[in-house]
């Protein structure tokens, strides 16, 4: 049975918001971004935050009950913006293999632009507890898109999910390791690509 790229990546249904609440959430999140960027999860504080986007701090811990559930969130919102800007620019790779390793590299080469920001937002996902679901499962969701986008799948098979769940899984420990410290770039690259090759391991042969 094929899974659809709409329902893997779909959003979980939720009452949409109206143009001004939504201008008024973009503003949080550029101001926790901005925040980020400068001093990374230390510096994103709540009454800052509020007062950088102009909302009242009632407000917003409407949008967002705590500091980690906002970080979340912002990290979603630039994985969003990052899948805008490979979209215009697409992977060269001639397999779908090369194109995911490719375009994995390019989102992480883009963290790495802001390391205080790749910090606070990774040590947020890692802070997260169950009450802070919804956001992390956004993150994956994006994050699968991004994957199946440059794998040119509309409808993915069981297994191909699979493979892309367990390259999630090492893209996010590799950035984990290169925010510590503990591996470098070029490993960081030997392993995405490594588990990019799963890829080809579950497309179904003719």
């Amino acid at each position: 049975m094929e899974v659809s790229i709409a329902r893997a990546a779909a959003q979980p249904d939720t009452p949409p918001l109206t143009e001004r609440q939504e201008a008024r959430r973009r503003r949080i999140l550029h101001a926790s971004a901005q925040l980020a960027s400068r001093g990374g999860f230390d510096a994103v504080q709540m009454r800052e935050v509020a007062e950088s986007s102009q909302v009242a701090l009632g407000t917003l811990y409407r949008y967002f009950p705590s500091k980690v559930h906002l970080l979340v969130a912002t990290m979603q919102s630039q994985l969003e913006h990052m899948h805008g800007t490979l979209r215009k620019k697409p992977p060269s790779g001639e397999t779908a293999a090369e194109r995911v390793a490719e375009t994995l590299m390019r989102a992480f080469r883009a963290l790495q632009r802001e390391p205080h920001l790749a910090d606070a937002m990774v040590r947020a996902l890692t802070f997260a507890d169950r009450s802070v679901s919804p956001e992390v499962d956004q993150v994956s969701r994006q994050t699968t898109a991004i994957i199946l986008d440059a794998m040119g799948l509309e409808n993915p098979t069981p297994d191909q999910l699979s493979a892309v769940r367990v390259i999630e899984h090492t893209w996010h420990s590799a950035l984990v390791t290169w925010l510590s410290g503990r591996a470098s770039i070029a490993q960081v690259k030997i392993d995405i690509e490594t588990v990019c090759r799963l890829i080809d391991l579950t497309s179904p042969r003719d």
